[in-house]
C-alpha cells in the first residue's frame, strides 16, 4: 500500500512515470521506501528547497501511521 502510493505521486509528478520504480529495502527499526526516477526528473520530485519531496514524505509518514507502520523514504539519484 505504502509503494503504491509514492509511486503515484511520484508518476503524477513526472515526465516519464514509466521510469518511477519504488522499493521496499529492510531496515533496522522500519521499512526504508526507494523511490527512482529518471535523471531529468529527479528536481521535479525534489522540488524547491525539497518542498515537495518533504510533503511526499510526510504523506507517506500519515499513510504509515495510519496503518499502525514507519517508514522512511529515500530519493535516489
Amino acid at each position: 500500500m505504502l509503494l503504491d502510493l509514492v509511486a503515484l505521486i511520484a508518476r503524477s509528478l513526472v515526465d516519464h512515470p514509466e521510469k518511477v520504480t519504488v522499493r521496499e529495502v529492510t531496515g533496522d527499526r522500519f521499512p526504508r521506501i526507494e523511490l527512482s526516477v529518471a535523471r531529468e526528473d529527479i528536481g521535479k520530485v525534489i522540488g524547491k528547497d525539497g518542498r515537495t519531496a518533504q510533503s511526499i514524505r510526510a504523506l507517506l509518514n500519515a499513510a504509515a501511521s495510519k496503518a499502525g507502520l514507519r517508514a522512511h523514504l529515500d530519493i535516489l539519484d
